[in-house]
């Protein structure tokens, strides 16, 4: 604890000297260099948290009557090692990224804020230090993104986030409050001892998995995510994709699995529906996106979904009393946050290097960046087929748990669970394979072919910092991809309080063999599965270097059906999606084209018009945002009215007020 909190002393200390440091040439190597260093102490805090008996400190600040509680159990220490990777990552990352930006002063004194932020919110062990954190975390993150501030599109992006941010607060806020009891306990303490009656237990459930769904990102409370990820730098945009979302996945876990107690099977069902629709829809969104950082703000919005699918069937084996099944999918949950946090920060920050190469993250204006960004591509190739689920990298490890707890299947009495298992498990099928899509089409489109534009044909490898982040955060997704059972073994001591066990130790396994729940139900080695790919790989390429050059034809090169040379003519990124778009976004999207083809001799141009509408957004926040500017529209007269009439209301609302009090005693 003493580690941790010198370490937010420091962001604290970076915060206030990033305004005049901002001036500074050497401002970036403070702030970003000073941020590096309190992450990767937070980084080893956490990772002696894990296994250690759980620290408390109280601070006379924050209620009167209770203080600060701030408290590191092995829960805490898991998430804050993901703040310390992601944090350390986007911080190394910065110090050459940095120079590009625009205005400094605009990011430096909130970039330390925002990482403090986050760590206290995993430390916060009573409610009114953990919604000051929340809100410390979501201001200084809107302030990131609103660092460029003039396009329009940033400004809606920023109002967008604001209001989600503080819907998220007010739901969290309504959760505690019925937590605390009428003898306010709001020290979480209290809260694990308290017994509220059921129908309380439900509504704080409910506020909570909104509060922390609307951070998140699960539907239909992630419109904020396509809008501000984009608006942010990328490396703000790698913290708030890979980490700032664990962090509302910690408040779930900790007001779920802690607080509450043992979480209802109807919770569960209503998890697992979320996260099963959250995990389809964000990847449908992801493939048909043209912006690069859209794309991977839609991506992050099914690994969301992935990890609450996770989460909903730890729920309901725990509340069928199934503590092999429920520390199977509770481990896989917290593996794929771990995974999500390496393989997006990655993929953030090849989006920083493209767009600080080329000037743009429009797919249909680069290409052919592999022969221009050789570091950044390999970079890149890792990310892509990391976060596509491909073996041996650890996206396919987390989700293939994922999967063994699908497979799991005990007999379970609720006939919503029954149910919603095997929808749940063909969801997430269908997510998988779209999201392999989706970033065959990514790297394809970004990286091969031949230029689209002028900017990509001039385009030339980022700085050597940025490099040695993108390699860095390229080989921690190889190595937890090929030793699972390491990080596997790692999480026990988190699963097992909440799970009631926790998965067989794989650290004595022959060849580090991840075992689920026993070797008859099914094994995974990544190592070998990777060394048998390289080995088939060499192979492959040995025997047709020497068997297919043996015998030698010349002939014209294959041109694919198009004799032009000119890139445009080559496979666009809106050519890959479209089937995709023909058979998903009609029913998701209301996708429609028309095409408008002149006859022979119509001297008119051919035009091309596609559009897609959020169905989310029309349907719910469209009507919503209506009815305020209506409502606003009224009430507008109230500002003109003479203080005798604004004395008058005052006393009928706290003649109201005592109304309702005398009613409730």
């Amino acid at each position: 604890m003493t580690l941790v909190w010198t370490a937010l002393a420091a962001l604290g200390v970076l915060a206030v000297l990033g305004v005049p440091l901002a001036r500074r040439a050497t401002g970036r190597w403070v702030v970003y260099g000073g941020s590096l260093l309190a992450c990767l102490v937070l980084l080893w805090a956490g990772l002696a948290a894990l296994d250690a008996p759980p620290e408390t400190l109280v601070l006379p600040v924050g209620l009167p009557w209770t203080g600060a509680h701030l408290r590191l159990d092995a829960l805490s220490g898991a998430f804050l090692v993901l703040i310390g990777v992601g944090g350390a990552g986007a911080s190394l990352f910065a110090i050459g990224y940095g120079r590009h930006e625009h205005a400094p002063a605009r990011v430096l004194p909130f970039y330390p804020a925002f990482l403090a932020g986050m760590a206290l919110v995993v430390l916060a062990d009573d409610a009114f230090t953990f919604l000051f954190a929340w809100e410390l975390m979501s201001l200084a993150s809107w302030a990131l993104v609103m660092a460029d501030h003039a396009p329009d599109a940033t400004a809606r992006a920023g109002f967008v986030y604001l209001v989600m941010a503080t819907f998220s607060g007010l739901a969290l806020l309504l959760a505690f409050g019925l937590l605390a009891g009428a003898q306010g306990g709001y020290v979480f303490a209290q809260m694990r001892a308290a017994h509220p009656a059921p129908w309380i237990a439900g509504l704080a459930f409910a506020l909570a998995l909104v509060g922390t769904g609307a951070k998140a990102g699960l539907v239909p409370l992630q419109v904020w995510l396509p809008l501000a990820h984009p608006a942010a730098p990328s490396h703000v945009s790698a913290l708030m994709s890979g980490v700032m979302t664990k962090v509302a996945v910690y408040g779930f876990l900790r007001i779920v699995f802690d607080l509450l107690g043992a979480p209802l099977w109807w919770q569960a069902v209503l998890v697992l529906l979320l996260g099963g629709i959250t995990a389809v829809y964000g990847v449908l969104q992801a493939v048909m996106q043209r912006d690069l950082k859209r794309l991977l703000a839609c991506s992050t919005i099914e690994n969301i979904g992935i990890v609450f699918v996770a989460i909903g069937l730890a729920m309901a084996f725990r509340a069928n009393g199934i503590a092999a099944g429920a520390a199977l999918a509770l481990t896989a949950a917290l593996f794929h946050c771990l995974n999500h946090t390496l393989f997006k920060s990655l993929l953030f920050q090849v989006s920083g290097a493209v767009l600080v190469a080329t000037g743009t993250r429009d797919l249909e204006r680069l290409g052919g960046l592999i022969h221009r960004l050789p570091v950044t591509a390999v970079a890149a190739l890792v990310g892509c087929a990391a976060i596509a689920a491909l073996p041996p990298l650890n996206g396919f490890a987390s989700e293939w748990l994922i999967f063994q707890a699908v497979l799991l299947r005990p007999d379970l009495p609720q006939w919503g669970l029954k149910l919603m298992l095997p929808v749940d498990g063909a969801l997430l099928a269908l997510a998988a394979a779209l999201a392999a899509a989706c970033f065959v089409r990514a790297y394809g489109i970004v990286f091969l072919g031949r230029p689209r534009s002028e900017a990509a044909a001039a385009a030339h490898e980022v700085d050597r910092i940025s490099r040695a982040a993108m390699l860095v955060f390229a080989a921690l997704c190889a190595l937890a991809g090929l030793f699972p059972g390491l990080v596997v073994d790692a999480l026990a001591p988190v699963v097992q309080p909440f799970a009631g066990g926790r998965m067989p130790v794989q650290g004595g396994e022959d060849w580090l063999t991840l075992v689920p729940v026993d070797a008859a139900r099914g094994t995974y080695n990544g190592l070998l599965v990777g060394v048998f790919i390289l080995a088939s790989a060499a192979l492959t390429a040995a025997v047709v270097h020497r068997l297919g050059s043996r015998a030698l034809r010349r002939a014209p090169a294959w041109d694919c059906g198009f004799p032009d040379p000119r890139p445009d003519t080559q496979y666009s990124g809106d050519s890959f999606a479209q089937p995709l778009r023909r058979v998903f976004g009609t029913l998701a999207f209301h996708a429609q084209e028309r095409v408008d083809m002149p006859r022979p001799g119509d001297m008119r141009a051919a035009v091309i018009e596609k559009s897609a509408r959020d169905p989310v957004w029309d349907l719910l926040y469209a009507p919503v945002g209506t009815l305020v500017a209506r409502v606003s529209d009224a009430m507008n007269v109230l500002q003109f009215l003479t203080i005798r009439r604004y004395l008058g209301f005052v006393f009928a609302m706290l003649i109201v007020l005592l109304l309702a009090l005398t009613v409730m005693q």
